[in-house]
């Protein structure tokens, strides 16, 4: 199958879902009020809630949302095969992660831009928001260990890249200054940004860091361990300074890096014309996990994101110029994800081995399936900008740029979410001293996941990157599970069919609590009792969200309509 006719299939579908489904939302569904006074507007305090065009909105939000989940989940999935992991992408896409952004965005805005835990508590009661901080504090911690495990790996099959990643760090500062200063927009001085980090690869060809020649052979100090700890000391101090000194920046950097990767991908298929050498549907080996259900928990943010929601009704809500365009800024940005996620399928299918013989080798279970994915994307991202003339030691290096980039920035922002969920659970536990105390809450925001990402794995232990994956993909199904519920009690108090958001959202729960329960017998019957209760945990998480939502749809069904506010105010 040529990859150039998967990805202009995939294309038209998603035009098509965006130009009717979407409309069908934002005017049956959500109700969409062009004569709506959004909190941008009645709120507006220059600082938080700015009224920003639907454009430059988009463009934050989807960088913001982007990360190494989109390439990380489907360059795994497609062990059970092209076919059912693209059928996820796009269906999970248009049906799902569509519904879940845009429903967080519109609900948000219309209740003066609350967050969704906030919103759970008014939406449906006061417990849900404790359901919301113990689902993000799994989520998060999750996020942060599975993340600086990608960024160490890369770090070691790419020592040329660590030398350009760190110079990020003082260049975006530098841009993040200038900007701050001279109150200046940062689109040329980020895309000066851009242009300066891509020369550096050259320069990382040059001094290579590596530091295997400082660590063990096994142990606690090996050299993937040395760099998850000197990873997560970075995002103590990064987590702890100012947005605009470096968060800020540095989005305005990836920003640009996504769609260059995009188009790396889109450019390289079309010109090399390369062909999916993967099996539509594999024959996998005996004693595999069934892609029933685990496909739906393993392509989390590829098809559906419940991170999506803290940030459509964290920071997007707040800059929200027209209810409307809440459609192209939130449903977009899902498109733009599954975008992300049909470039990693392909870059894994077509662009990393040349035959089917080669792909078989390098899935050939599991295990082989979850070993280095992003690192696989990276080389299919290789041979795509191959194919446009680049050589190919530095296309590596970019790919790898592109992945290290999008997981440090998760990785800074995890930290920083976490932190304040600490200090949330602090203060409502009554711990008043921790719930003020910075210092402490950023350390066990670290500690926490830094201590999931050093355990131990493979061998007859059962505890691979793959499993901390999975268990990472449920935490956020469960979050988008929690805010598709708060969607659909709102759409259901104001009388209208809330079918489209009911769909995915017993879906997810279906297929998450599914899979909780084959990998705790898993884990229960290998002895592992570190995840053996991790995984229980999330389960009981799953079914009191099951009962939750079932009790507050009751509720919302046969009370009155709820009386919709005049403006955001």
């Amino acid at each position: 199958m040529p990859a150039v006719v998967v990805a202009l299939v995939v294309a038209v579908l998603f035009f098509l879902g965006y130009r009717y489904y979407s409309a069908y939302l934002a005017k049956k569904v959500y109700a969409l009020d062009p004569a709506f006074v959004t909190p941008a507007h009645s709120m507006r305090d220059g600082v938080d809630f700015v009224p920003t065009n639907k454009h430059v909105l988009f463009g934050h939000h989807f960088t913001s949302v982007a990360g190494a989940a989109p390439i990380v989940g489907p360059a795994i999935a497609v062990f059970w095969g092209w076919g059912p992991a693209l059928a996820w992408v796009v269906l999970g896409t248009i049906f799902a992660a569509g519904v879940h952004d845009f429903g967080a965005l519109a609900v948000s805005v219309r209740h003066r831009a609350k967050s969704i835990g906030t919103l759970a508590r008014e939406v449906i009661n006061r417990r849900a928001r404790v359901l919301f901080l113990l689902i993000i504090f799994f989520l998060l911690t999750l996020v942060n260990a599975v993340f600086a495990v990608v960024i160490a790996n890369l770090f070691i099959g790419t020592p040329e890249a660590v030398l350009p990643i760190l110079l990020e760090i003082p260049l975006a500062i530098g841009i993040g200054q200038y900007v701050y200063r001279t109150r200046t927009a940062a689109l040329v001085p980020s895309i000066i940004g851009v242009i300066v980090l891509y020369l550096s690869i050259f320069l990382g060809q040059l001094l290579p860091i590596s530091l295997a020649g400082f660590a063990a052979e096994d142990g606690l100090f090996t050299e993937r361990n040395i760099w998850v700890i000197l990873l997560f000391a970075y995002t103590f101090v990064a987590s702890r300074v100012p947005v605009w000194v470096l968060l800020q920046p540095r989005d305005y950097i990836n920003s640009h890096q996504l769609f260059v990767a995009l188009g790396v991908i889109g450019l390289g298929v079309v010109v090399g014309m390369d062909r999916i050498v993967a099996p539509l549907i594999n024959d996998t080996p005996e004693g595999s996990p069934s892609w029933f259900p685990f496909l739906f928990i393993t392509i989390a943010c590829g098809a559906i994101s419940g991170f999506h929601s803290l940030v459509a009704s964290g920071t997007t809500s707040k800059q929200l110029d027209k209810e409307t365009d809440a459609r192209h800024v939130g449903y977009l940005g899902a498109i733009g994800e599954g975008s992300l996620a049909l470039g990693a399928i392909l870059a894994c299918t077509a662009g990393v081995v040349a035959s089917t013989a080669e792909w078989h080798a390098l899935y050939a279970d599991f295990s082989s399936a979850s070993d280095g994915p992003a690192g696989r994307f990276v080389e299919g991202v290789a041979a795509f900008a191959g194919n446009l003339g680049i050589p190919s030691t530095v296309a590596l290096i970019f790919g790898a740029i592109v992945v290290i980039s999008f997981a440090a920035t998760t990785m800074d922002t995890g930290v920083r979410l976490q932190r304040y969920i600490v200090q949330e659970i602090a203060e409502i536990s009554g711990a008043r001293k921790l719930s003020r105390n910075i210092t402490g809450a950023t350390a066990i925001a670290v500690l926490i996941p830094l201590v999931m990402a050093l355990l131990p794995g493979g061998g007859d232990a059962g505890y691979t990157f793959g499993v901390l994956w999975q268990l990472f993909g449920t935490t956020n199904q469960l979050t988008a599970g929690l805010a598709l519920a708060v969607v659909a009690v709102w759409v259901t108090k104001n009388r209208r069919n809330p079918i489209a958001v009911l769909v995915p959202l017993v879906f997810l729960l279906a297929m998450t609590s599914w899979a909780l329960v084959i990998n705790l017998q898993k884990f229960v019957d290998a002895g592992q009792w570190v995840l053996a209760p991790l995984d229980a945990i999330i389960f009981l998480l799953a079914i009191w969200l099951i009962v939750e939502a079932a009790i507050a749809l009751r509720k919302a069904w046969t009370a009155a309509p709820e009386r919709e506010p005049e403006s955001g105010a």
